[in-house]
């Protein structure tokens, strides 16, 4: 079992309660019959989308749209025409643009998307990704000045600078413009810019508002085109070709974990491809040393393989390592530093698992108590990591979570939520206790000096308390379509990847059984001292391979008749294609 998956086998708590959210009962029929026969989708697909709410032949298509066609115009993102204005000015004039971006994927990959494209149109920039440890979370003024003193006059902040208000007017006084490409909760007050580009801010037309800073930076790239294109300055070079550009953009969409609908389906969809071809030398060495050389990508390959690596390196050090290999002209100069990130990668798996217990112990201490909102600090957590603990903890506790760690005397934070809890509002009535934060609805970062962490805590606590019921703390098991055994075949399970490519906002489609009459075989699990796993037998549909991995706990449940939720995959068994169906819950027949 890998790190990651033993990990998940730690956190899950089977024990605990959980609400099953069935489908609707008056969808399952005329609804989706209609869409079935009007769009020629499979009925279980077409059942699946009418649950989620597309119960129209138009709302229906309107989702399955993928054409890079169907993308908005860029021009309706408020700001766009500033900042294309200049950037054009500084291509014409060479002048030196400087590109500020974020330690994560997206921030990485943004500046990657953009780096490329300027060159391809004859302005090569200059990049800087700040340090995580040394320096933190978005601009800094010290940076700012040395930019300044070494001839910066443009400087793009990338999934960054919305809430740099005091930063940016440094950089204006020193002779340096901003644009701002960001996609994060937009203050009050907007920064001193030439230009902002956020769907969130207010008076933005762009229909999509949740993009990552990938997707505004594209955005960015293909209203520059347009513009050059319009200017003939293509008639003397070669036009980029922005879908080749599109990979970076479905890193960035997917590991920074925004609703894959609207314009990020259709970019993320397109993206796949792109990284599945694996032209970009950088992409095709991470590819090799995660074991996905030749493999048709998905965004869960994304999620859990290529993006913890590419983060990897700015977690526990320099994030210019990841640049650097997007960046690679060839795979010889590609492999080493693809290498370094695996490398990172294992390291940050073993700081996760030490972290994890200690996260988990003091957490309970709070919800005995109860707590519905959780800050957790520890002198020593590493603040690279404390993001992805901080998710393993709300896992687990099904509670809004603040985890923060120190490093060299500095505190900072990584928190993330559960669903209809906006977290960076609550954090907004918590900021007199904070140095600095930002972030958005579902995840959020900051900064603290210790003298204020019992304070901050009594804050967020109350905060929660108010905003939050028992009842949201109760995590859900959603359920797309209830079905009979007999409908899992090869070709129904094949058409519900109409649906792909599944993430945040379009899940991977959850389906049932209601009331199965099971045989079970409890796996001993091969990492000591976890939970085994369970393999059912469907008396139905005995030929049909149901595995829940971690449950062997529940096998006592299945001697009597239970329900069943699964996710459906289609594998090869001795030359042989069969349906597998991956446990999500289980529970006794009411």
């Amino acid at each position: 079992m890998s790190g990651a998956c033993a990990t998940r086998c730690l956190v899950r708590d089977l024990a605990k309660p959980l609400k099953w959210v069935w489908p609707a009962a008056d969808v399952d029929g005329d609804v989706a019959a209609r869409l079935s026969k009007e769009l020629g989708l499979h009925p279980l697909t077409a059942r699946v989308l009418a649950n989620r709410g597309y119960q129209t032949p138009e709302a229906a298509q309107g989702f399955l749209s993928d054409a890079l066609t169907g993308l908005p115009d860029p021009f309706l993102m408020k700001g766009l025409p500033a900042a294309v204005e200049r950037i054009l000015r500084a291509i014409d004039r060479q002048e030196q643009v400087t590109l500020w971006g974020d330690y994560d994927v997206d921030g990485v990959c943004s500046t990657a998307l953009l780096t490329t494209f300027l060159r391809d149109v004859g302005l090569t920039p200059r990049t800087y990704i700040p340090h995580r440890l040394g320096e933190g979370y978005g601009l800094n003024s010290t940076a700012i000045e040395k930019l300044a003193q070494e001839g910066t006059q443009l400087l793009v902040t990338l999934d960054c600078g919305i809430t740099s208000h005091s930063e940016i007017a440094k950089a204006n006084a020193l002779g340096l413009e901003v644009i701002v490409v960001d996609h994060h909760a937009v203050p009050e007050t907007m920064p001193p810019a030439v230009a902002v580009l956020n769907p969130l801010q207010p008076g933005c037309e762009y229909p999509t508002k949740w993009l990552c800073a990938g997707g505004v930076t594209f955005n960015l790239c293909m209203a520059l085109r347009k513009s050059l294109r319009e200017r003939g300055h293509f008639s003397t070079r070669p036009e980029p070709n922005l879908k080749q550009l599109l990979d970076l953009v479905a890193l960035a969409t997917v590991a920074d974990v925004v609703p894959l609908t609207g314009a990020n389906r259709i970019l993320v969809r397109h993206g796949l491809e792109i990284l599945t071809a694996a032209a970009r030398p950088g992409v095709r060495a991470l590819k090799e040393v995660s074991q996905l050389s030749g493999a048709r990508m998905t965004a869960g390959h994304v999620g859990v393989r290529l993006g913890p690596r590419i983060n990897a390196a700015g977690r526990l050090d320099d994030a210019s390592v990841g640049l650097q290999l997007l960046l690679c002209r060839d795979l010889e100069t590609a492999r080493p530093l693809a290498q370094k990130l695996d490398a990172a990668n294992a390291e940050r798996q073993q700081i996760e698992r030490n972290m994890l217990q200690g996260a988990i112990d003091q957490a309970q201490g709070f919800v005995d108590r109860g707590a519905k909102g959780l800050v957790l600090a520890q002198e020593g957590w590493h603040p690279g990591v404390v993001g992805i603990v901080a998710s393993r903890v709300v896992e687990r506790f099904h509670r809004p979570t603040v985890l923060i760690g120190s490093h060299d005397g500095t505190w900072r934070g990584s928190a993330r939520s559960i669903e209809g809890f906006h977290l960076y509002d609550a954090l907004k009535t918590c900021e007199g206790f904070l140095t600095k934060f930002g972030g958005h609805k579902a995840a959020a970062g900051l900064s603290i000096d210790p003298s204020r962490l019992d304070d901050f805590r009594a804050a967020f606590e109350n905060v929660t308390g108010e905003r939050l019921t028992d009842e949201q703390l109760v995590p859900r098991q959603r359920v797309d379509a209830v079905v009979l055994p007999r409908e899992l075949d090869v070709k129904a399970v094949e058409a519900l990847q109409t649906l792909a490519p599944f993430g945040m906002g379009n899940p991977e489609p959850v389906l049932a059984v209601r009331r199965a009459v099971t045989s079970p075989r409890v796996l001993e699990n091969k990492t000591p001292g976890l939970p085994g796993h369970l393999k059912l037998s469907l008396e139905a549909a005995p030929q049909l391979d149901c595995i829940g991995f971690g449950f062997a706990e529940l096998a006592p449940l299945t001697e009597a008749p239970v329900d069943l939720a699964f996710q459906v995959a289609v594998d090869e068994y001795l030359g042989r294609e069969r349906v597998g169906l991956k446990l999500k819950a289980l529970q006794a027949t009411p």
